[in-house]
């Protein structure tokens, strides 16, 4: 069991529909009112706004905070289809109305679901923490500095992945909770400047540490060096500096070290890991959803070829494989990732599967990801669940240690022994050779990024930031429908608006292209 509850109260707050960026949530009672009857309720409501990362709904896997579907519509669901399948290391098969488009990279538009699904989610969480930071002002509750911090950080979250995928929003605070005219649309630099100030401000506020599931000092901190990498995409002006220090604070200061071993990480125990800052917290008994790991367990497993309870789970829905944008960087070939000394090279399964990806609806071609497992690190014959325990790691200290190198190699300072050393610390741990001060490029890491990170929700926007998204630079299999890649136009490196937002707020506009 984990240590932080999922706890739902009756009052939970609801919207029948996110596209009015401006609906109060209908409730029972008043925040105001439920905390002044029990002011230990925040702890419930605080879990609550943690769980719409990765849950549906307050009512179990069925249920939806949103007018979406519960089952396809959950945040981490769709930073995993925005993130990894429109990039080179994974494909889902399914065929679903708008994934094909994401799988292959091409023809996406304003009304694809899963577009508004991300956009959904993310003005269904800014309303709940304006909310709770409102009424926490006026009522007296233990730790209200701390639990104001966390609320904050969680705003910050989610206007990140705003910033990410759509580059443009409304800004929704504290201060205008329940404005009745549509809000004026702010551009990407204004909400990258203000999830900055945000994230400073959060830092003196979060403890050094914290329950498990929940924001601490690093946490930000690492939001921080994760906005900064990206801040020449975001903003146009490079910020490697600042995002070398705060990698390095992250590194020196949080308490925690590298796993021993790697699937240490990825296992439904996950949750004793040292590694892991900040996850998003999956408990088959107390949380289930298809949205958070069991979509990514059960997505990526098929009685057809594979026997899902080496894996822990009764459930295999057989959608998505890695192509060799991700496993041909182990090897060249099935027996090659066989007899690499990369464990991370054996997390892959290829019995009954094609290296070639000859078509991506086609299940045998391409080879599975089993990184992610609902199986038990320490004990991996336990009992197997059609949904996931394992929590997904967010964030966690190997990407600091390759954050903080790639910005040394960007001009950020700090020192190229230690880039080099974190570099293979990463490496040795997963059994890979080390590497020399000239083989560490910026290319390496890349590479280095998906061996490390693939399935973790960053591989689109690192390929952005290094210019091999789009265009023809670098292509891959299924990037633009066609089977050996070809070039996109460079409007891809945004969503579009979902047309359904843009109806409800005249003051939002489309990004261009679309």
């Amino acid at each position: 069991m984990k240590k932080i509850l999922l706890i739902f109260f009756v009052a939970t707050l609801a919207v029948s529909c996110v596209d009015d960026l401006n609906t109060k949530p209908e409730i029972d009672l008043t925040l105001e009112e439920l905390l002044k009857q029990d002011p230990n309720a925040v702890s419930g409501i605080l879990s609550r706004l943690y769980g719409s990362f990765a849950l549906s709904g307050a009512d179990g896997p069925d249920s939806s905070d949103i007018d979406d579907d519960a089952g396809e519509s959950p945040f981490l669901r769709g930073i995993v289809n925005l993130q990894d399948f429109t990039a080179d290391g994974l494909k889902n098969r399914w065929g679903d109305d708008g994934l094909d488009q994401l799988t292959t990279t091409s023809k996406w538009d304003e009304n694809n679901k899963f577009f508004r699904y991300m956009y959904n989610r993310i003005y269904y969480t800014i309303p709940q923490a304006n909310n709770l930071i409102n009424v926490l002002s006026g009522v007296d509750v233990a730790n209200k500095s701390q639990i104001e911090g966390e609320v904050r950080f969680l705003r910050a979250l989610a206007y990140y992945y705003l910033i990410d995928c759509f580059g443009k929003g409304v800004l929704a605070t504290e201060e205008n909770f329940g404005q009745s005219a549509p809000l004026p649309e702010v551009s990407r630099t204004e909400l990258y400047n203000y999830v900055e100030t945000e994230l400073l401000a959060v830092e003196g506020l979060l403890p050094d540490s914290n329950s498990y599931g929940r924001a601490d000092k690093a946490a930000a901190q690492f939001l921080l060096a994760r906005l900064y990498l990206n801040a020449e995409v975001y903003t146009g002006t490079a910020q490697f500096a600042n995002a070398l220090s705060y990698a390095e604070k992250v590194i020196t200061g949080s308490g925690h070290s590298l796993a021993p071993e790697f699937l240490q990480n990825f296992s439904g125990d996950n949750h004793t890991s040292p590694e892991i800052i900040f996850p998003l917290i999956a408990d088959s008994d107390v949380s289930q959803s298809y949205g958070n790991t069991t979509y990514i367990v059960n997505g990526s497993l098929s009685g057809e070829t594979m026997t899902l309870s080496d894996y822990g789970a009764t459930d295999g829905w057989g959608g998505h494989r890695a192509s060799k944008g991700w496993y041909g960087l182990f090897a060249a070939d099935a027996a090659g990732l066989a007899a690499s000394s990369d464990k991370r090279a054996h997390l892959f399964w290829t019995g009954g599967h094609a290296y070639e990806m000859e078509s991506y609806k086609k299940w045998s071609d391409g080879f599975p990801s089993i990184k992610f497992r609902n199986s038990a690190f320490n004990n991996p014959t336990g009992t197997n669940t059609s949904f996931s325990s394992t929590d997904f790691p967010l964030f966690r200290l190997a990407d600091a240690y390759l954050m903080y190198a790639e910005a040394q190699l960007n001009g950020g300072g700090g020192s190229a022994a230690t880039a080099l050393q974190y570099v293979n610390d990463v490496r040795t741990r997963a059994g890979a050779t080390a590497i020399s001060a000239s083989e560490l490029t910026a290319d390496f890491i890349l590479d280095e990024r998906a061996r490390e990170l693939n399935f973790e929700g960053v591989r689109r926007s690192d390929l952005i930031r290094n210019g091999k998204f789009t265009g023809a630079t670098y292509t891959w299999p299924w990037k633009g429908n066609t089977l050996n890649g070809s070039t996109i136009s460079a409007h891809y490196k945004l969503f579009p608006i979902p047309q359904r937002s843009l109806e409800a707020n005249p003051n939002l506009t489309q990004n261009p292209g679309y």
